[in-house]
């Protein structure tokens, strides 16, 4: 890798958020070396707000955008793309982040760590809330694929990197995040961002477009980034894009154009702009990743997020994944106190024979309040998909008050589960 000029630029696109400035301050005060720091700013926001306190420094370079003509998150990054001036690095973050003292540093020697010539560094930041007294809990997190959507669009979850203190290199990831994303300033010019992109499927999309396009994914193995994901008192883009406002479009049309693009760039399919790179196939993809778009189907190996490449498989693998409907019955007599009173949410588990896990969920408090009152068994269905045999389960609740309670484990019987039959999808 050649960075000859070592400078950052930094991409925000900033939706009528209050915590840009912030983010922007702790960014700057927590850098090594903020002199390297080149900022680009989608800044959309209504009349009456404050300007920002940045417009005459020559490091900040702003688009003044009124909320009303914005076309959502994916539209302002690709504009941001578009001040890029041939820096060095490009990062790529949300306007409601804080950072590790030191992050510009410890990115660069992470990326210098992976040993490849087109490293993405990238995952979904750790939490934090903000607050005068912002908590800043360490564990990086990677990126766990969770399912297809009925679209066929892969999401993923947030999960904890085992043993990340005793690791002292990046870890091979399968996705990337919009939210936090870092890579050599090439990347702008061969994976610009699609502004006709909305929302679901950003994340599954540019993932594809930078692998195809050569380069290798990875996690950072320390906690680089926290990212404020409750935004209680935000406005969302879909929230004002309605027909109440008089909006030029409204978020439903922009996400209909969105996922029509998504799905037919996913099958492999030629799209107008924005498409597969040339370096490396959709296929070669789904053989590192241990997916299949077509029948939405993944491995095992993925499912429990093992670090990629997926080992060998055959040909056929995709024919030996089931779909799996398991009915976990447990004792209401069985939970501590505060697991139904007082939950924030329960871990269902359900593993192999020889105890590995093979499907989780966190079943939230509104789902859990809808369980009846007043039977002494409870019945949980989960559904999920695997080429393993279901044979043990557990239940594991969380208590607001208390914490994690005691976990509760059970063996699964023939009659407990059942193979649901689908049609290969179109």
């Amino acid at each position: 890798m050649n960075h000859g000029n070592n400078l950052i630029f930094i991409s925000i696109a900033a939706y009528r958020d209050r915590q840009l400035v912030p983010t922007i301050e702790d960014c700057i005060a927590k850098a090594e070396d903020p002199y390297r720091l080149r900022f680009g700013i989608c800044w959309q926001h209504g009349a009456g707000d404050d300007p920002l306190p940045y417009t005459s420094d020559d490091c900040f370079r702003i688009l003044d955008v009124d909320w009303r003509d914005s076309k959502g998150a994916c539209w302002a990054r690709a504009e941001v793309m578009k001040l890029w001036r041939g820096e060095a690095w490009f990062l790529q973050v949300d306007s409601h982040c804080r950072f590790a003292h030191g992050w510009d540093e410890k990115l660069i020697r992470a990326m210098e760590q992976t040993g490849s010539p087109k490293p993405v560094l990238s995952t979904y930041a750790t939490a934090f809330v903000p607050s005068e007294n912002e908590v800043l809990m360490e564990g990086p997190l990677q990126m766990a694929f969770q399912g297809f959507t009925d679209d066929g669009i892969p999401h993923m979850r947030p999960v904890a990197i085992p043993n990340w203190e005793r690791r002292n290199a990046p870890l091979r990831a399968r996705f990337l995040s919009a939210g936090f994303l870092f890579a050599p300033g090439s990347f702008v010019d061969e994976v610009r961002y699609d502004p006709e992109l909305y929302f679901i499927g950003e994340e599954a999309t540019m993932t594809l477009r930078a692998f195809t396009s050569g380069y290798d994914l990875f996690h950072p193995c320390e906690t680089i980034l926290w990212h404020d994901y409750v935004r209680a008192d935000a406005t969302k883009h879909w929230e004002d894009h309605t027909e109440a406002n008089n909006v030029r479009q409204k978020w439903h049309e922009l996400d209909l154009i969105s996922k029509n693009k998504v799905k037919r760039l996913l099958a492999g399919e030629a799209v107008e702009s924005f498409g597969l790179g040339s370096v490396r196939t959709l296929e070669e993809y789904e053989e590192y990743a241990g997916l299949s778009f077509r029948l939405r189907r993944a491995q095992d190996y993925t499912v429990r997020y093992e670090e990629p490449p997926n080992p060998n498989a055959p040909l056929n693998w995709a024919g030996e994944i089931y779909t799996w409907m398991v009915r976990i019955t447990l004792e209401r007599a069985t939970l501590q106190e505060g697991a139904l009173e007082d939950p924030v949410f329960w871990y269902v588990g359900v593993n192999s024979e020889d105890g590995t896990e093979i499907y989780r969920k966190d079943i939230l408090k509104d789902q859990l309040d809808k369980l009846p009152a007043d039977q002494a068994r409870l019945v949980l269905v989960v559904e999920f998909q695997s080429g393993t045999v279901p044979a043990t389960w557990s239940v594991w609740p969380v208590s607001r008050t208390v914490g994690w309670l005691n976990k509760i484990e059970g063996r699964l019987t023939e009659d407990d589960y059942t193979i649901v039959l689908e049609d290969e999808p179109e």
